[in-house]
């Protein structure tokens, strides 16, 4: 007896202390948000919105924001999964991680088994904008420039891999036109070039392109999704679906993980945070004013969360393919 309490002494001892872990988390350490992309990106501005929501319902913890860009956003997820798993590192990615298994060759990790889901946090519209130069003001004008300078167009995208550079594939596909993709290191230098003229058009997220579209800095053309977007900058603009573009409906999500083998306890303690920020006044009003639609269903679930990027896996895994575009 005695010899089996002391074999079963060790293993009590680290029970307790995992409990007691789990129990003060955050404490006073830190928690880091990694965001794959350039600081200043859509993906970056969400994630500093989402900051300062998780604060209070993680006891007042202090989260702060890490950039981490490069290679589709893969260099970021890598950083993530190889981290230490309690909780302290996080991931908030957008679409690629369900473009990352088929467009990132040799990609260092597993995105289906090396992180925890922890739910979605938003989608966020798509909009079809060009540089102020632009002859065209309205889609049809905008198919008659289109038309005419076939093997002259550039489409500025923030990277391969990136939610830009996605829906300029699936533009340049609808449009039955080539153009030459020009690549930058973030949206925020190719909103800059494009204000600037150096392109001639770009497929961004709303969270990126408002102030722009606002700011008459750029010329805003048609939105993705299915129905008109209720913000006030775009309540005029037209869908692609009505002006007979069929079946172009891109909506970027963005949502959180953590490295696999993170404590249960310590995912609960995150999702009901995350929960609460999603329900956070001043959270919704800065995404709304962006044009995002904060999740608000049972993808804020983690098992949902996933099931919900398979389903995306499935879906662009054929697309990427078809065009031959990879990240090296």
């Amino acid at each position: 007896m005695k010899k089996l309490f002391q074999s079963l002494l060790p293993l009590a001892l680290a029970a307790a202390t995992f409990g007691a872990g789990a129990q003060e988390f955050p404490g006073s350490k830190p928690i880091t948000i990694i965001v794959p992309f350039a600081a200043g990106g859509p993906t970056d501005k969400v994630a500093r919105d989402l900051a300062e929501a998780l604060r209070k319902p993680l006891s007042g913890a202090t989260v702060i924001v890490d950039n981490a860009a490069g290679a589709g956003g893969s260099i970021g997820a890598n950083k993530v999964a190889k981290s230490p798993a309690d909780g302290h590192t996080l991931l908030l990615h957008h679409i690629s991680m369900a473009t990352m298994p088929t467009l990132v060759r040799n990609i260092p990790f597993s995105v289906e088994n090396d992180f925890e889901y922890l739910g979605l946090i938003n989608d966020v519209p798509m909009t079809i904008i060009g540089k102020p130069s632009l002859p065209a003001n309205n889609w049809k004008e905008l198919v008659s420039w289109i038309q005419a300078n076939k093997g002259k167009i550039n489409l500025g995208n923030a990277g391969v891999g990136s939610a830009s550079h996605l829906c300029g594939m699936l533009f340049q596909h609808a449009m039955g036109v080539d153009m030459t993709a020009v690549p930058y290191k973030g949206t925020g230098p190719a909103m800059t070039d494009l204000m600037g003229g150096q392109i001639d058009l770009m497929c961004d997220q709303t969270t990126n392109t408002t102030s722009a579209i606002e700011g008459k800095k750029v010329k805003v053309f048609a939105v993705t999704t299915p129905k008109r977007l209720g913000i006030p900058v775009l309540k005029d603009t037209p869908t692609l679906q009505e002006v007979g573009v069929k079946d172009f409906n891109v909506t970027i999500f963005h949502g959180l993980y953590a490295p696999k083998g993170t404590p249960a306890p310590v995912l609960k303690k995150l999702n009901d945070a995350l929960k609460a920020a999603l329900k956070d006044p001043d959270f919704l009003k800065r995404e709304e004013a962006l044009g995002a639609v904060v999740v608000n269903d049972n993808r804020t679930e983690p098992a949902e969360h996933k099931k919900f990027v398979k389903s995306e896996i499935n879906k662009w895994s054929p697309l990427i393919k078809a065009a031959g575009v990879y990240v090296d």
